[in-house]
């Protein structure tokens, strides 16, 4: 079969108009996770989608799958407005999402016993997406049985068995090994251009860039608080794709550009103001790795993204939000896809561990609200102390609970290492450093 390719003019699987999610804070005010999402998979397109923690990414793959519904605009799947799961959409999950109790061969039936399909017909239907999938002779095995790789095999037979018009796919391989992943969305994409899943549309949910530009036709790009489209970079290479092709690494160049400029309306000096911010899960000791790789030879400052994800052996998935974090703290500037040591980054290399501390303790307090918030309410306090759920509180005002605990979570750490506050994993208590005492100010 030729390969598939997606023209304007070609019929349009699945549309969204105008699509939005709201959550109700707990000050009872309504926050958006997608905002005005305008969409369009047509037939014989791959699309991938990429954006960052936060940006509703998972959100919108469960609109489309009919899981949630839209709160603003509309989902119209082959024309017809899309209410709860509709039968020929399938869905693959990160998590393989399979019934341990349940044979590979069982699994893989779900899908069709809940469309009613005749027991006969089933198993055939079965046994030909467990062949399709290179499962042949595991069709009694229970998933305990099986590699991570064969488990997420049976997650996508389950899905092509119904033979969807979409195949919605979040971070379907991102669970597996390098070398797994890489395999299994080979095949995957050896099956789409062979004609033999009759899947008329897939989208992609990834944190991957490589990934995306290998497989997609077309990438999506959300930025985050509210979710929306940014940017859409068309790719027009012929597969198989080589990685390592000038065409290839130009676009993958294109997109980290893309992935780390801040969005029009977020551009401001200090890009953290205010407490509420969706700080990135960085780590302080890969943070200060990649700056320290970056000040080394041969970058001696400067580098570009990829470059340095690949001298690092990082994934974008561990790369981009240390990236973020260094970016908000500003040891680093990002720009169109290059990062470069500030000054404050060079004298932070330069420095010994004590030094080191106290350059990230006033690199936060200047440029991460949360951070800042909580020293003065520290200072404020007779005790000099606070508890958590004081700061929990506030946070909750504009993130859900989960997300609220996470980002307290990641500003405790950073605040630690910065010495500008100590938490007491015991009691739940945020306090002024020791040697400062109660009730002294910075």
């Amino acid at each position: 079969m030729a390969e598939n390719i997606a023209t304007p003019t070609a019929a349009a699987v699945i549309e969204l108009r105008g699509v939005g999610k709201i959550f109700r804070t707990a000050s009872q005010s309504d926050r958006a996770v997608l905002e005005g999402v305008d969409l369009t998979l047509r037939e014989g397109e791959i699309v991938a989608m990429l954006g960052k923690s936060g940006s509703g990414k998972s959100t919108l793959l469960r609109i489309m799958a009919g899981l949630v519904g839209a709160d603003r605009g509309e989902v119209r799947f082959r024309g017809q407005r899309l209410a709860g799961t509709a039968e020929g959409i399938a869905m693959v999950f990160q998590s393989f999402a399979l019934f341990p109790w349940l044979t590979v061969q069982q699994n893989v039936e779900l899908g069709l016993e809940a469309q009613g399909v005749p027991r006969a017909e089933r198993e055939r239907r079965a046994e030909a997406a467990i062949d399709m999938i290179g499962l042949a002779g595991f069709n009694s095995a229970l998933p305990r049985e099986l590699s991570g790789g064969m488990r997420q095999r049976v997650g996508i037979a389950r899905a092509l068995v119904t033979e969807p018009d979409l195949l919605l796919m979040d971070e379907a391989f991102s669970a597996l090994d390098v070398l797994t992943g890489e395999t299994l969305r080979d095949e995957m994409l050896a099956l789409w251009q062979s004609g033999r899943a009759n899947i008329r549309s897939i989208l992609i949910v990834s944190h991957n860039i490589e990934e995306a530009v290998m497989m997609a036709d077309r990438i999506v790009i959300l930025s985050s608080d509210p979710g929306r489209i940014r940017a859409e970079v068309p790719v027009a290479l012929p597969r198989p794709r080589n990685r390592d092709s000038a065409q290839v690494r130009v676009l993958v160049d294109q997109i980290y550009a893309l992935m780390t400029a801040p969005a029009a309306e977020a551009r401001r000096p200090a890009p953290a103001r205010e407490i509420g911010y969706r700080l990135p899960d960085a780590d302080i000791s890969q943070m200060e790795a990649i700056l320290d790789l970056l000040c080394e030879a041969p970058f001696q400052g400067r580098a570009d993204l990829p470059h340095l994800a690949d001298e690092a052996g990082l994934t974008d998935d561990e790369l981009l939000p240390a990236c973020e974090a260094l970016q908000l703290v500003q040891l680093v500037s990002i720009e169109a896809g290059d990062i470069a040591a500030t000054d404050a980054g060079r004298a932070y290399y330069a420095a010994g561990p004590q030094q080191r501390k106290a350059i990230f303790g006033r690199q936060l307090l200047a440029n991460v609200a949360l951070a800042a918030h909580v020293r003065r309410e520290l200072v404020a306090s007779e005790a000099g102390e606070i508890g958590e759920e004081q700061v929990l509180e506030e946070l909750e005002q504009s993130l859900k609970p989960a997300e609220a605990e996470r980002v307290l979570s990641v500003a405790i750490g950073w605040g630690r290492y910065g010495e500008i506050f100590e938490y007491s994993y015991h009691s739940g208590m945020l306090t002024l450093p020791e040697d400062e005492g109660a009730g002294h100010g910075a």
